[in-house]
């Protein structure tokens, strides 16, 4: 005899296929922008991308995921901004000062998740390290200047004038050159400022510096570090040694760095967005920073730019670059 589905069986199938087919069709959209693409923002991006992946968050089958590079324009910057906002995702993160500046200064309820910024709170994406209680919260990439000065002086032990060359419209960078010329100070040591508005500037600000500094400085400034090949031909030219604190810099020129792993950096700004996707909010997640540091030398380079590394400095690296 066939057997027939009566009307209340039938209405609790479709109630349960109601509701399962939902939840699994529930999608939910990332939209990521950087400044300006160079190996650490682009470690970043990937970084994140990972950490999602790794949360069951993936492209292609319950993740819309969008990305954007401003090259280097802080115009296209606010138009990238305006337009990831229109979408309505469920989050954007903003890699690097000037992308997230852009961002939060154009919407006021889409979570935004800041990454590679040095200081938030200088930029005005945050007003301290507590949590914002509104859209924003991200990952740092402070460093310790100290530290940074201390490496300098490993390598160039008798140095005592310092050069920087970075873009003085970005206000990580701004921030550093404050900070890092009083502790210079300190310790006997000057710091010369080259000014490089823009990526083809990074070349002639180098340049500048000739003859008036010892060493030469960089911190994560976008304008530098997208055009870190300009600074890496000065340096050899005028055997001008270059520290960065990017370590991605050192596989292309730079003598030595002290920096932060820009993959894992994003991982852990994914794991924040994993946490707002999961349904926290940006405003109760405490801004985050990185405590891991590596350090990278090129012996090739140092030779290039008229030093000699240390054993005991090669040998306490993380990676040599060959």
């Amino acid at each position: 005899m066939k057997k027939t589905t009566t009307w209340p069986a039938l209405a609790a199938l479709t109630l349960t296929a109601a509701a399962w087919a939902p939840a699994q069709a529930q999608e939910k959209s990332v939209a990521v922008t950087a400044i300006v693409e160079h190996p650490a923002l682009d470690a970043v991006r990937d970084g994140v991308k990972d950490a999602l992946k790794a949360a069951g968050f993936e492209e292609g089958k319950n993740l819309k995921w969008q990305y954007q590079s401003a090259q280097g324009n802080t115009g296209t910057a606010a138009q990238i901004a305006r337009k990831f906002i229109g979408d309505k995702p469920d989050a954007i993160v903003a890699i690097a000062t000037p992308s997230a500046q852009a961002v939060v200064a154009a919407t006021k309820t889409v979570p935004v998740v800041f990454s590679a910024v040095t200081d938030p709170v200088a930029a005005k994406l945050v007003t301290s390290w507590e949590p914002s209680k509104n859209n924003v919260t991200g990952v740092s990439d402070l460093l310790a200047l100290d530290k940074q000065i201390e490496l300098i002086k490993q390598v160039v032990p008798a140095a005592k004038r310092v050069g920087m060359v970075y873009n003085p419209g970005e206000a990580n960078s701004v921030v550093v050159v404050k900070e890092i010329k009083q502790l210079l100070g300190k310790q006997g040591m000057t710091l010369v400022e080259a000014s490089a508005p823009r990526s083809v500037d990074v070349g002639s600000a180098a340049r500048s510096l000739i003859g008036k500094v010892d060493v030469i400085y960089t911190n994560t400034d976008n304008n530098v570090v997208s055009s870190y090949e300009a600074l890496v031909k000065v340096g050899q030219e005028a055997k001008l040694p270059l520290i960065a604190s990017d370590t991605d810099s050192v596989k292309r020129g730079a003598i030595a760095a002290l920096g932060i792993n820009y993959r894992d950096l994003g991982e852990q700004t994914g794991r924040m967005v994993v946490r707002i996707l999961k349904g926290e909010k940006p405003g109760d997640l405490k801004p985050e920073t990185s405590t891991k540091m590596e350090l990278f030398v090129n012996p090739g380079a140092a030779e290039k730019q008229g030093v000699k590394l240390s054993d005991a400095l090669v040998k306490s690296a993380a990676q040599v670059v060959q």
